[in-house]
Order: C-alpha cells, then structure tokens, then sequence
C-alpha cells in the first residue's frame, strides 16, 4: 500500500500546500490526515515496512496507487533510524510542512525495549514532566519517568538546539493524554472501554490493571491535531503545551465508563501489581494558557 519510487508521488498542484508526515498510520496520524486533506492540503505518509500492513486507520481515506492522481494522500516506506531513507524522501515529497508523529510510544513496553524506543524517538508529551508537581506549562522543568519519557525529551531538545543553531522553523508540541475510539488498545483508556462492553455482552467478567490513582490530562486527538497545524502557522516557531488544564485518575475513568452501561466497576475490576510501572508520573496536569491563540 505504499509507494517506492518517485514516480508514484506524481506533480504537485500549483498553489496546494504539501504535508509529510511519520507515524501517519498511528492514532494522532490518522486524525491529523483527516484535518489536513479537509484544508486542501496533499499529505504523504512515511510507514515502516512489516510483515502486515497496519493502516486500518486510514484504509477510509487511502486510494490505491493506480489511480495516483485522484489521491492526496500518499504512503511511502522508510524507516525513521535510516536517515538515507529519510533524506530521499524529504528531496523527492518537498514537504511545505513536516509532523513528526512516529514512536513506540507505549511506556511499559519502553522498558522491555528502551534502545528501540530511544532509536525511533530521540532520533515530543506528557511523559517528559513525570513527576514535576502539576501544572506543568512549557517552563516545568521535565523529570522523566521511563525510558519512553527520557528518548522524548532528547527529542525536544534536539529541535530546540537545531532550531536556535540553524534558524530552522520547528516547533515541539507538548501533547498531553489525548484519546479517540482509534487509540490503541493496549492503552488504558481503549483497554477499559474495550473490557466495558465486553463485560456487558457477557464475552468477558474480570478487567485487570494497575494504578487506579494516576491522574491524566485526558483530551481529544482532533483537538491536538488541529494545535498542530496551527503551531505551523505562526510567525515564529516556539513551544506549546496542548491540554485540557483537567486532571482526572484512572479510578474515575473507570467510574464513568462502566455507569455508562449501568455496571458498577467495582465488581469488575482487580489490581494487579503486574501492570504497575516501574515508575510513574502520577499527577499530570498542563498549563495551556500559552497555546490559547
């Protein structure tokens, strides 16, 4: 489903803006897609070649490369730790704007892979403050908790040093929780809402996890992606928080979701010391007010 050689990319249309972005079969890719091809824009998605193809997030929006110049969006295959592969890219796409989305952003399996996860992220975020006390704006200072929040501030730190060296337009947008129906669900949110109507179905009875008092900055992905755009738009690249300037724990999600249904998830849920990390930013809570353009 992606394109190799240049010839796929087909001309550009005079006066359209191009985007690429990595990661584009990802949650915040997906959403972002959407946003950018309503605003007229043509996008190109960079995807790591695989055994299976992974787009069922944008399969709606894809358009099967024989009928190339009916398509504005376009997938190509790279790899984020090839910088080869990155640079032909850039030179044949000439991106207006460039999203870099692209992560093994799960933070348990960070520890089980931190090398991998530091090669594809540093190489940006809610888990850059870990435990810095709440509200945490674009000054906090970052304390990060796992080996997926350290590679994000590497990489929040590369572009502020390439961006100040060589007066490059990048701007790192500091994302908190931001969930949707297309977040994984191997994330707490979609694993609750998933076992949610499950259990009441009758396809399942017990729901295991672990810190019910972790606190998240939970927002919604179409309201990050447009933050996105809009950082790009300014006319000076900066540093923006994007949240909701709520915090609200796990055991309350829990709460809401199975009251939904008429369920009390006290009956259904166990803690289970597996799922604990082994450390954790427990209060998250972002200071957006310099992102209220």
């Amino acid at each position: 489903m992606a394109s190799e050689n240049e010839s796929s990319r087909g001309e550009a249309i005079p006066g359209r803006r191009i985007a690429l972005i990595t990661g584009i079969t990802g949650q915040d890719g997906s959403y972002l897609t959407e946003f950018l091809l309503n605003n007229g824009y043509e996008v190109h998605g960079l995807i790591h070649r695989s055994s299976n193809f992974n787009t069922q997030r944008i399969n709606h929006i894809y358009i099967d490369p024989h009928n190339a110049h009916k398509a504005r969006m376009k997938l190509h295959y790279a790899d984020l730790t090839d910088a080869s592969s990155l640079r032909r890219w850039l030179d044949t796409i000439r991106p207006d704007e460039v999203y870099n989305l692209a992560a093994q952003s799960h933070v348990a399996v960070s520890f089980e892979i931190p090398d991998y996860t530091a090669d594809v992220v540093a190489t940006g975020a809610l888990q850059m403050f870990g435990s810095t006390p709440p509200p945490q704006s674009e000054a906090s200072p970052f304390h990060p908790r796992s080996p997926y929040a350290a590679s994000k501030c590497a990489a929040h730190w590369y572009t502020v040093t390439y961006r100040e060296a060589y007066r490059i337009f990048a701007s790192n947008g500091i994302l908190f929780n931001h969930e949707s129906p297309r977040r994984g669900e191997n994330f707490v949110t979609r694993k609750i809402t998933r076992a949610v109507g499950r259990i009441k179905i009758g396809l399942q009875s017990k729901l295991f996890l672990g810190n019910l008092q972790a606190s998240r900055d939970w927002g919604f992905v179409g309201d990050c992606v447009e933050a996105m755009w809009m950082m790009l738009q300014q006319e000076k690249p900066d540093d923006y928080v994007v949240a909701t300037e709520e915090s609200h724990t796990v055991e309350e999600f829990l709460e809401v979701a199975f009251s939904y249904v008429g369920l009390k998830w006290k009956d259904h849920a166990v803690i289970d010391k597996w799922y604990f990390r082994p450390a954790e930013g427990d209060n998250l809570k972002g200071d957006s007010s310099k992102a209220i353009f």
